[in-house]
């Protein structure tokens, strides 16, 4: 069972969700087969953005357009496949400019919220119902006041990717305190092995440690309160800081960290894991598929892949099991024509999301490709997200950009060592009472 916490009260409808429920869908599959859906002799363009810009992702997305288009004769899909950040740039430039693509990744909380109050993105509810119905839980992260606004393909949960060769060189295991994580960084760094990279040049991927100790630091019901009160009064949340700062003392990243991008190239957190260069790296459920297009063999880590969920801290007040996490939906834009609503629908459909598994490029929602997910570490990661007893989006994402801005950058200032943990809290706290 997977509960989800974290949405502004604007888009509070993630109580208890269960993504096991998602298996009682009742209406079948109408986009399995992509049918003919445009009249005939019409010509249409629809454009779809994404973030698979390396393969296998990439061919396969580019197959699953033409399939479509051939399918619907008379249509044409402009494919862009951007990199992550460039593509998060370039989205919030096209919604400020009235040229947004006609589908596009939808990562839900605040900033989905925003988006609906703009009027930037179509209800689906009447639209695909069917398909609403057979992702069940799933959706809630995607709606605001009971209305679905995109269509999730893949939610997962954030945790330790390692190298297992790595850690049998240096003799250690997966640690499952923060104690046990700071000895573990210090005999590694003893063989000669730098232990963790971390892209802090692109602040998101550093956010998340303190993002998860405060998991780990705060009750449920602390977090619960403060997404919908905009209160960090709570100490929890410095000791959140203090957590973090204590890793951080340990020296446990890569050299240069401050400056290294998340997952772009072979010196990016991603490439430094994927070619054998560090020991491990926190990130999400993405990263097998993220790290293949990052070597030359295009099989990432391959049988060398390991996961371990975030250490446990002393005395937190938090659940050791909850889990920091989120997905990513496929959003269609308030004027696209129909059938780029058909082409969204289609992208979850059975065989779609059974060949999005197979090609290790995240967690499928449909509960018909969960058989499929090939990678071993992908399935242990798929059974943590079904059996944590919630999980807790990504917190720049339940706030929206302007809060979750002011904490990314004042946590991106201690991994620098320029602000300490009641800063965070203080920059956090002062853009939230901005927002009230």
């Amino acid at each position: 069972m997977t509960k989800w916490t974290g949405l502004r009260a604007v888009a509070a409808t993630l109580g208890v969700l269960t993504l096991a429920a998602c298996s009682g869908g009742t209406g079948g599959d109408p986009t399995t087969t992509p049918g003919a859906t445009t009249a005939p002799g019409e010509k249409v363009t629809i454009t779809w953005w994404h973030n698979s810009n390396n393969d296998p992702g990439k061919s396969y997305y580019e197959k699953v357009a033409d399939d479509f288009e051939k399918a619907n004769p008379g249509l044409t899909i402009e494919v862009s496949a951007f990199q992550h950040e460039d593509m998060l740039t370039k989205l919030d430039a096209a919604f400020q400019s009235g040229d947004a693509p006609d589908i596009y990744m939808e990562r839900g909380g605040g900033e989905l919220a925003d988006h609906v109050e703009a009027g930037l993105t179509k209800d689906l509810t009447a639209l695909v119902p069917d398909t609403i119905t057979k992702l069940g839980g799933s959706t809630a992260g995607w709606q605001v006041d009971g209305k679905t606004y995109a269509l999730p393909f893949s939610v997962g949960v954030v945790g330790f990717w390692y190298n297992t060769a790595k850690f049998a060189e240096a003799g250690v295991e997966a640690p499952a305190t923060l104690d046990e994580l700071i000895a573990t960084t210090g005999t590694l760094k003893g063989k000669g092995i730098e232990p963790i990279s971390v892209g802090a040049g692109d602040k998101w991927p550093a956010a998340h440690y303190w993002y998860y100790f405060a998991l780990r630091q705060c009750s449920q019901s602390v977090l619960s309160s403060a997404v919908t009160s905009l209160d960090f009064s709570d100490p929890c949340f410095v000791r959140a800081g203090e957590s973090l700062q204590q890793l951080i003392a340990a020296e446990p990243f890569n050299s240069g960290f401050l400056a290294t991008k998340a997952q772009s190239g072979a010196t990016s957190a991603s490439g430094l894991l994927a070619t054998g260069k560090v020991a491990m790296q926190l990130q999400g459920h993405w990263e097998p598929g993220v790290m293949q297009g990052l070597t030359e063999d295009k099989k990432g880590l391959g049988e060398n892949t390991g996961w371990f969920p975030f250490p446990s801290v002393t005395g937190g007040e938090g659940d050791p099991a909850a889990a920091l996490g989120g997905g990513d939906a496929w959003g269609v834009s308030a004027d696209a024509p129909d059938i780029a609503v058909k082409f969204a629908e289609y992208l979850l459909s059975d065989d779609v999301q059974k060949g999005f598994a197979e090609n290790d490029m995240g967690l499928p929602t449909n509960p018909a490709a969960s058989g499929s997910v090939k990678d071993p570490a992908l399935a242990t990661l798929l059974k943590v997200r079904d059996e944590a007893p919630y999980v807790q989006l990504y917190f720049d994402t339940a706030f929206g950009s302007s809060v979750g801005g002011a904490m990314n950058d004042a946590i991106a200032l201690m991994f620098a060592g320029k602000a300490t943990p009641q800063d965070i809290v203080d920059a956090t706290q002062a853009a939230a009472d901005e927002e009230k």
